[in-house]
């Protein structure tokens, strides 16, 4: 399965969590350079795993509704 040729629609919602998880991911690694963001460590890896999560799961059920 090439991933590269495959095209989903997505609406402006749907792109809301895949710009919050790197938004806290980003975040997450300039923290190191910064220690500004130290104290919230934590919660900038909850929200980048609950993020990731939540996009991967709606990638695949978009990409198992289009193959159906």
């Amino acid at each position: 399965m090439n991933f590269f040729k495959i095209k989903t629609s997505w609406s402006n919602a749907e792109f809301i969590l895949i710009k919050l998880c790197m938004a806290s991911a980003y975040i997450f690694i300039g923290s190191y350079f910064h220690d500004f963001f130290e104290s919230y460590y934590t919660i900038l890896l909850v929200i980048f795993a609950i993020t990731a999560i939540w996009f991967v799961s709606q990638w695949l059920k978009k990409m198992k509704t289009k193959n159906e």
